[in-house]
């Protein structure tokens, strides 16, 4: 029986990383996770959780795919595509609003604070977000930059309807402003300031106007689920999440290690510029002073509901999301293993 034992033990070390873990008979559940784009910087601790075995000692068998955008995860849980998505809170709570049958739900919010920007020339005269009345902002229609601009808009105390959009693609966005075709763009900061660096606008030459410098102080990137799944797999869920927590404070403590990581899984990764990428997320979005004091996913409840209202009124919805319906921190890892 011992030599049994041990063989069975070696044989499951020389599993990959991702393979379920051995419970008697029965296999670990699965969850299928999406993530909001390719494999980057910002949502490859999930690549990490997954190459350093973290979801088989959680005792769940967790597939990680990349996505297509943040607006896409909702849809793809509701429709039970995927079991469980990462993606920033706000297109959810579009969704959810939307769709109050879908049972959307967070279990951990990763991002203290929004990547959404209006960013403009240094050199030109837009110096103010009350400045942007009467200019030309380029964005894709999609773009949540632009979709939450109203909201923003609102906080900072100037008339949305003053700006005029020019919907672009996401390629032709940078471009436009680096062209001065457009006075301006809207995005997240960890993406539209790095394209604009790569094609000769660097960080000095632009003008960054964050939402929640100017009163729009929303969350960001969340772990989704549906009510449906978390009632049927509580377990599953518990363990996914402090999973990936792990990796993510593992991103946070070691960003070298997380991109090598990122290489391996996407060997066209440009390390530089993922490196950036890293850092400019960990300074605007993640480490504030709430996140260094209390940890991670430590939610001000007050603070969600205002933001849950400001996304109401930017898409002209009647106020339905409720704080404690869009998020939950049942299935958080103790407060211990969520400090940094």
């Amino acid at each position: 029986m011992a030599a049994t034992r041990r063989t069975l033990l070696a044989a499951s070390a020389a599993l990959p990383l991702a393979a379920p873990a051995v419970s008697g008979a029965q296999p670990a559940p699965r969850v299928r996770l999406t993530l909001d784009w390719a494999f980057q910087a910002p949502n490859a601790f999930a690549l990490v959780a997954r190459e350093r075995g973290y979801f088989r000692e959680a005792g769940v068998d967790v597939q990680v795919t990349p996505g297509q955008g943040s607006g896409g995860v909702p849809p793809a849980l509701a429709s039970n595509t995927f079991d469980m998505g990462y993606a920033d809170l706000n297109p959810a709570i579009r969704f959810l609003a939307q769709n109050p049958d879908s049972g959307l739900v967070a279990v951990a919010i990763l991002h203290d604070r929004s990547p959404l920007c209006a960013i403009v020339r240094a050199d030109g005269p837009i110096r103010a977000p009350a400045d942007l009345m009467g200019r030309r902002l380029a964005a894709p229609d999609f773009d949540a930059g632009r979709q939450l601009f109203p909201a923003f808009a609102k906080a900072a105390g100037f008339d949305a309807a003053r700006v005029t959009f020019v919907s672009v693609t996401p390629a032709l966005r940078e471009p436009m402003l680096v062209r001065r075709e457009a006075d301006g763009i809207t995005g997240f900061v960890t993406t539209s300031a790095l394209a604009l660096k790569a094609i000769g606008l660097d960080h000095p030459a632009q003008r960054t106007f964050m939402y929640y410098d100017h009163g729009l102080n929303l969350y960001g990137g969340a772990l989704l689920t549906t009510r449906r799944f978390l009632e049927a797999n509580p377990q599953a869920v518990r363990g996914a999440v402090a999973a990936l927590m792990r990796g993510f404070r593992d991103t946070i403590q070691n960003g070298q290690a997380m991109l090598q990581v990122l290489r391996q899984a996407e060997p066209l990764t440009d390390v530089a510029i993922e490196g950036e990428r890293h850092q400019l997320n960990l300074q605007r979005v993640i480490l504030t002073d709430n996140v260094r004091q209390n940890g991670l996913s430590s939610v001000d409840m007050g603070r969600l509901q205002t933001g849950i209202t400001a996304v109401e009124e930017a898409f002209n919805l009647p106020p339905r999301v409720r704080a404690d319906q869009l998020y939950t921190a049942e299935f958080l890892p103790p407060a211990d293993q969520r400090r940094l």
